[in-house]
C-alpha cells in the first residue's frame, strides 16, 4: 500500500480467491476501480485485495472515515430474482473463534474497535453476488454482469 493510499480517507477491501471462479468478484472490483483511479478518477480512495480479512487488516483500518469491504456472496441460488449486489452494515462482533487466521468483516470491526476505541470510521459490505466457486472456474455470465452492476452502483457512491 502506497503512502497515498494509508493517507486516502475511504478504503475499498475486495477479498476473494482469484483462483475460485466467483470468488474473485471482490479483488476483480477493486481492479477496475484501480483502472478508474489510474485515469485521475476517484481520488482519496486507497483500494486493497487479499484472499480474506485477516488480523493484520485491521491496522489498514486506521484512520479511515469509511471502509467497503467487498466481497462474493455465494451460496445456493434463490428461487426468487434477486439483486445482483447489496450493501449492509457492518456490525462489530466481539469473538474472533478458534483462529485469527481468517476474520469476517464483523470480526475485524470488533477487533479494530477495541484496539482504536478513538476511531469510528463507517464499515460496510457490498456483497456481489455469484453462483460458481470451482476451482479454475472463470467468472460466470451472471456474476460478470452482476460486477459490472456493482461497479457502477460503488462508482457512483464514490462520487457523492
Amino acid at each position: 500500500m502506497t503512502e497515498q493510499d494509508r493517507a486516502a480517507p475511504i478504503l475499498v477491501f475486495g477479498y476473494g480467491n482469484p483462483s475460485r471462479g466467483d470468488d474473485a468478484l471482490g479483488p476483480r472490483l477493486v481492479a477496475r476501480l484501480a483502472t478508474q483511479r489510474a485515469a485521475g478518477r476517484l481520488p482519496g480512495i486507497a483500494l486493497l485485495t487479499d484472499f480474506q480479512p485477516q488480523i493484520e487488516h485491521v491496522l489498514d483500518l486506521r484512520n479511515r472515515d469509511r471502509v467497503i469491504f467487498v466481497d462474493a456472496e455465494l451460496g445456493q441460488q434463490p428461487t426468487e430474482p434477486c439483486p445482483p449486489w447489496r450493501w449492509f452494515a457492518v456490525e462489530p462482533k466481539r469473538d474472533i473463534g478458534w483462529t485469527s487466521h481468517a476474520l469476517s468483516p464483523n470480526q475485524l470491526a470488533g477487533l479494530f474497535g477495541r484496539l482504536y476505541p478513538d476511531q469510528h470510521p463507517v464499515l460496510e459490505v457490498l456483497a456481489i453476488r455469484g453462483q460458481d466457486d470451482r476451482l479454475g472456474a472463470d467468472l460466470s455470465d451472471r456474476a460478470r454482469a452482476n460486477l459490472d452492476s456493482a461497479v457502477n452502483a460503488l462508482i457512483e457512491e464514490l462520487g457523492r
